[in-house]
């Protein structure tokens, strides 16, 4: 049985993209370093949260055209899991 992923975390870095997936009790289900733009379409429709900065609203567009509630939240409050 496959967990579904309610949240996705995304840390844009300069070079690297890590992803984080909880479900919704909030465990960690997946973890990993992918091209995002082809996995905006891959994943089921779900929360994706991501640190404000020059990238994140482009990205934002390309999840929210997938279905996905995009979610940018200040710097302040985003913190490594």
């Amino acid at each position: 049985m496959e967990t579904r992923v309610s949240v996705l975390g995304i840390d844009i870095g300069k070079n690297i993209c890590n992803l984080v997936g909880l479900d919704a009790a909030g465990t960690v289900v997946m973890r990993r370093r992918e091209a995002l733009i082809g996995l905006a379409a891959k994943v089921p429709a779900c929360v994706v949260a991501m640190e404000a900065c020059c990238g994140a609203h482009h990205l934002g567009r390309v999840f929210a055209a997938h279905g996905h509630e995009v979610r940018l939240m200040s710097p302040e409050y985003v913190a490594p899991m």
